[in-house]
């Protein structure tokens, strides 16, 4: 070991090789990058894709210290089924952890994770000189005004970045569906151009020229063609992408551009966001920003540590996602290697979605423009739809109180049609082209249900009524209910309030040998792949007597799941 970290002056190296953006930004001396004119404000949000909704749920948690936490799960339709625009970012899900690659605990184990990243051209991996110290480190993949206009603006030892407009025509978009795809095309060719025949160190993707006459292109569509490209000429060690992106603003956004290739991200629409709503109007709002950086950077290894990645280093091009709804032109051009199993839309979709945000943020005549709210989170008439609707609601409530299977019937109709607005599984039908089986040769109902199981849904998740009725419902057909991770109330150990199936997470509290002989089946977690609080997180209000009990914790003080262990 001494003989190896001896073997060359690593440490003179890594004191003098490096570049150090904020050198760089103190060198500089510039003023930030301008923000959008707060007179035109709503205009360019609503162009990149920004909802009244994302400003106040969104980026108001981050600009605050954290990011926000939602209740239970999405219902609102895959990007592949909305009706309404959708960023390229909403048709990815990133795959999760597995025993072989546990998650990681970014909390109680920071010290093993790292934002940091060196950036910039790659020395010989087979050669071992100081040249491999010589690139710009980056401590934090979010960039801040500053550090953006310092990079665009001025050179550092002889380090110059070259900027690439990713905006294209509005006349160029009505005149051909294939805009997007002629203007991702050109911006590959002045990317390797750049780079080839220029020698940038850096190149700098900004969709800054946006306006009334030219669109965005979508920051992760140029980052991941740039990226592809750049890999397929064998240029991409020869530089680094960084990316100046008006569209960017919530932590999936950021994770997804890091994954497809981006070294660094200034999301300078989420910046204006943060100074025109959350700051104050007297200043510039620069606490709120540094916040949400802050909030950006706990966010994204918050998403690494739920694959088991420690650093961004290795997370930056890993393209850990899957797609869905994303046609073979565009993962061929931008996310070459990615699973998109069902297919789905090409350039031109997209493009007719980046025209119909720019016509809604852009009207014809003078009129002013107010954020769109469609209804993301809260359901609103006329918006985005959800598949917990109010009339499927109040259905399922008549139902319940009345005991009516005519009632129940009318429930299970609208929720089966809202599932084909929604869900996969809602579009799927039964074959009409194979031979029925014969009726003698099928189970009765009342042998099939006793191979039912709920879902685990923890107390507390939902009331002790219903976790108490499922119980009894699955008692009563002879399947199985599940506790959940949550417990259970030892008094409902001797009747049918029993659930056969009782759960054990890591760190789990309220597990006690009688819970543990009082199950037919133990589910055993020894790894989750939810980020601590995505497993669940009650609010220390939310925290009863009874719950406190059960779980052998504190009555009023929050829970998470799966917990920091």
């Amino acid at each position: 070991k001494a003989k190896m970290s001896t073997a060359r002056p690593y440490r003179e190296w890594m004191e003098k090789g490096p570049l150090r953006i904020d050198e760089w930004v103190a060198q500089a001396g510039k003023p930030a990058s301008t923000l959008p004119p707060r007179n035109e404000l709503n205009n360019y949000l609503s162009m990149f894709g920004f909802t009244r909704e994302a400003v106040d749920i969104l980026v108001s948690a981050m600009a605050k210290g954290k990011e926000a936490l939602g209740s239970m799960g999405v219902d609102t339709p895959l990007a592949a089924l909305s009706l309404m625009p959708r960023a390229p970012s909403h048709y990815f899900k990133q795959l999760f952890a597995q025993v072989t690659n546990p998650p990681i605990d970014p909390i109680r184990e920071e010290v093993v994770m790292s934002l940091q990243c060196p950036v910039g051209p790659e020395a010989n991996l087979l050669d071992a000189s100081e040249k491999h110290a010589q690139r710009l480190l980056l401590p934090h993949p979010v960039l801040s005004l500053e550090e953006m206009a310092a990079l665009k603006t001025t050179a550092h030892r002889s380090w110059t970045a070259t900027t690439l407009d990713s905006t294209f025509g509005l006349a160029a978009a009505k005149a051909s569906p294939d805009a997007l795809r002629e203007a991702l095309v050109s911006l590959c060719a002045q990317a390797e151009k750049a780079v080839k025949e220029d020698k940038a160190p850096l190149l700098i993707l900004s969709d800054r020229s946006a306006g009334p006459d030219r669109l965005p292109i979508p920051s992760l569509v140029a980052c991941g063609a740039v990226h592809q490209h750049l890999i397929k000429t064998k240029l991409r060690t020869s530089t680094g992408l960084l990316i100046e992106s008006g569209d960017a603003k919530e932590p999936h956004d950021f994770c997804t551009l890091i994954g497809y290739g981006a070294d660094g991200i200034c999301p300078y629409g989420a910046y204006a966001a943060v100074s025109a709503f959350h700051g104050s109007l007297d200043t510039s709002a620069d606490k709120e920003m540094a916040t949400y950086r802050k909030s950006a950077g706990k966010a994204i290894l918050k998403v690494m540590s739920k694959i088991g990645i420690s650093t961004v280093q290795s997370y930056k091009g890993a393209q850990i996602f899957e797609a869905i709804g994303l046609g073979p032109d565009i993962m061929e051009m931008c996310f070459t290697g990615t699973a998109s199993r069902l297919k789905g839309i090409g350039f031109d979709y997209l493009q007719k979605d980046v025209m119909r945000l720019h016509s809604v943020a852009w009207p014809e005549g003078d009129r002013d423009v107010m954020l769109p709210n469609p209804g993301d989170y809260h359901y609103r008439d006329g918006g985005e739809k959800h598949y917990n609707s109010p009339q499927a609601m109040a259905e399922l409530q008549v139902a319940s109180k009345t005991n009516s299977r005519k009632a129940y019937e009318m429930y299970a109709r609208t929720a089966i049609e809202q599932s084909k607005s929604v869900s996969i599984r809602g579009l799927l039908t039964f074959r009409s082209d194979v031979p029925g089986v014969p009726i003698e040769e099928v189970e009765s109902a009342a042998e099939i249900v006793k191979r039912f199981c709920t879902g685990a849904m923890s107390l507390g998740s939902i009331s002790s009524e219903t976790h108490e009725a499922l119980a009894i419902a699955m008692n009563t057909l002879g399947g199985k209910s599940n506790t959940g991770e949550g417990g259970e109330d030892p008094r409902r150990f001797a009747d049918n309030r029993r659930s056969s199936i009782k759960q054990i997470a890591s760190g789990r509290f309220g597990v006690t040998s009688e819970y543990l002989t009082n199950a037919d089946e133990l589910q055993i977690k020894m790894a989750q792949g939810a980020k601590p609080g995505e497993g669940g997180e009650l609010p220390g209000y939310k925290v009863t007597e009874l719950i406190a009990k059960t779980r052998g914790t504190t009555q009023g003080v929050g829970l998470i799941s799966p917990p920091p262990h």
